[in-house]
């Protein structure tokens, strides 16, 4: 069992007739039935883990007993995958968002300077800095110019995996409907240079997709002067939207976890989840990633792969990512972060399956590599790391328009130009950082709210915010920094 608030050693767990050992933090885990050395750990049903030694009931559950030790889980691709009803598109929910002339939608509308290298970051944001202020004055339908550079782009062989990783990236940054216009900043000699990047991404020039070369340009004064030109050009066009109603199958939805606590899985987690139930049924997308934080939950995923070969796809990511940090001496099955720990999360496996809840029900249609496009519409999953500024990017490098965050410990973070939801999973989180979270799923522990009742409450913001509502993290001005390609391969 889970305690909602700090068991002293003697306390009464309520519900099972049985008395605290030891202090049990709010968040943690106490035994309710005796666990012999070596047996599996139970909570949701599935294993979390196996003890190290006899665990008692009323025992303090958490690393100082338990370990990750290999075992048997039967993915049974398929077997409990289900039609899912899709509304009529008329009975649809609906939004208002801003129609591209490509069919996509968009829930913002910025105009982006992307840096192809480490190099050119500083002028990138030079331009914006300077650009920011006539479009403020002059220009009310463009939510903002901003910049976004990156550690990477050179040192590193062309052709290479990390090289293709930070390609998709920036292609898919540059074809996001939240971006109306963009301007592509190079220095000139590095390895990911511009004609190279719109080679190979199929990228084509033209009024609101502008390049510049530092080097040919004829240094940085110029390079910024010839930028800020470019922007001045581009924002009468993309001031010209509308936003008008659509439908809510026009949504592809981000899910991310960070800052983790124990209440992750009971709570924000399963009540998002709800939500994309929602979404789904409404004909939206959801996209479900982090590949080392579903690992010992991906059994319950691969039942609900639509097809075998989608259910094999997500089979053979989890081995390529345990041949991947055994390369690099790691392990797959490493303990979660310090704050997890701290929040009463003891295994990846307990993680892994409180972090599948976000999915929700429905069958997964699809397996996507990272950054690439997502084309199919339902849930589907991204192979991504789990380090959360790397996951979002290559979910919106993929087309994500929204992104929901659930956290228990507090995360703070916001990723331009999709609007970020940050779902508390604690009331006293959510008290503390109230400035910085958009919905409390801490009722559900207080027994203030269920979990169907607060996934309506999610999807109905997601609606509102991807109509033009502010989220937190928005108001605060987060996003230019959360730009970070997976960088993967040697540094040269």
């Amino acid at each position: 069992m889970v305690a909602l608030n700090e068991l002293a050693p003697g306390s009464v767990v309520v519900g099972a007739d049985i008395r605290s050992r030891d202090r049990i933090p709010a968040g943690h885990k106490v035994a309710i039935s005796r666990i012999n050395r070596g047996s599996p750990i139970i909570k949701y049903g599935q294993t979390i883990g196996f003890a190290s030694k006899n665990i008692l009931p009323g025992d303090h559950v958490h690393t100082q007993n338990t370990v990750v030790s290999s075992f048997t889980r039967d993915y049974a691709i398929g077997t409990d995958a289900r039609p899912t009803p899709i509304r009529p598109e008329k009975d649809q929910a609906t939004f208002k968002g801003i129609l591209r002339p490509n069919g996509q939608v968009a829930t913002r509308n910025y105009i982006g300077i992307l840096a192809t290298v480490n190099c050119s970051t500083s002028v990138a944001h030079f331009i914006a800095g300077a650009s920011e202020k006539d479009r403020a004055s002059r220009y009310t339908r463009v939510d903002g110019i901003f910049a976004l550079g990156h550690g990477s782009g050179c040192g590193c062989a062309g052709g290479g995996e990390g090289f293709q990783l930070l390609q998709r990236a920036l292609a898919g940054y540059c074809r996001n409907p939240n971006f109306g216009g963009i301007l592509l900043v190079g220095l000139g000699c590095e390895v990911n240079h511009l004609d190279c990047l719109l080679e190979n991404m199929h990228l084509e020039e033209g009024l609101l997709l502008r390049t510049v070369n530092i080097q040919n340009a004829g240094g940085t004064a110029e390079t910024v002067r010839r930028g800020v030109e470019t922007i001045r050009a581009m924002l009468p066009e993309v001031n010209r939207v509308e936003r008008s109603p659509v439908s809510a199958g026009h949504i592809v939805l981000g899910l991310e976890c960070g800052g983790s606590d124990g209440y992750s899985g009971i709570s924000a987690n399963p009540a998002l989840g709800k939500a994309v139930d929602i979404l789904v049924s409404n004909g939206g997308t959801a996209i479900l990633s982090e590949t080392p934080e579903i690992y010992g939950a991906e059994h319950l995923l691969t039942r609900r792969a639509a097809s075998e070969k989608v259910g094999q796809k997500l089979i053979d990511r989890i081995r390529w990512w345990q041949d991947y940090t055994t390369r690099h001496n790691a392990e797959i099955n490493n303990n979660p972060s310090p704050g997890n720990r701290a929040g009463g999360l003891t295994t990846i496996l307990e993680k892994s399956l409180g972090a599948v809840a976000k999915g929700g029900s429905t069958n997964l249609i699809d397996v996507y590599g990272y950054a690439e496009p997502v084309r199919s519409r339902g849930l589907v999953f991204m192979d991504t790391p789990g380090y959360d500024a790397v996951s979002v990017t290559g979910m919106i490098a993929a087309g994500a328009n929204m992104v929901c965050f659930t956290t228990g410990r507090g995360s703070v973070c916001g990723f331009k130009p999709v609007p970020t939801l940050k779902l508390a999973s604690n009331s006293e989180m959510y008290e503390r950082m109230s400035d910085d979270m958009d919905v409390n799923c801490g009722l559900i522990i207080d027994g203030k709210a269920g979990i169907a009742e607060m996934g309506e409450t999610i999807f109905q913001l997601i609606l509102d915010t991807a109509s033009g509502k502010k989220s937190k993290s928005e108001s605060f001005g987060f996003g230019d920094n959360e730009f970070v390609p997976w960088q993967i391969g040697a540094v040269l």
